[in-house]
């Protein structure tokens, strides 16, 4: 076991899942009118090992771990990149005169 001081380099993602209470919403039917979840500190959002809720501090953090994620993943489907004989002809393959690109028209 090796000693160590102060927090860790690198924030642990821990897997959220959805509040089996309140199916994700944030919210309970009261008996007029809808209450904040108690279960999931009306977030909507459990930690997927456990089935508990989350201390505010490290729900905010987790859950903006998630939204980089997921914003990271929809520019990535926003810039697709070429894939088979279309990426040779997009590129350069520095294959012409003074390393200009050549596509052989």
């Amino acid at each position: 076991m090796m000693k160590k001081h102060g927090p860790a380099f690198k924030k642990v993602v821990i897997e959220l899942d959805k509040c089996p209470l309140c199916r994700g919403r944030a919210v309970t039917m009261g008996m007029f009118y809808e209450l904040p979840c108690d279960h999931c500190n009306a977030s909507g959002w459990v930690a997927a090992a456990t089935g508990e809720a989350l201390p505010l501090d490290e729900l905010v953090t987790q859950l903006s771990l998630k939204l980089q994620a997921a914003t990271w993943q929809i520019e990535q489907l926003k810039n697709p990149q070429a894939s088979g004989p279309e990426a040779t002809y997009q590129g350069s393959n520095r294959r012409g005169a003074g390393g200009t690109n050549y596509t052989g028209d």
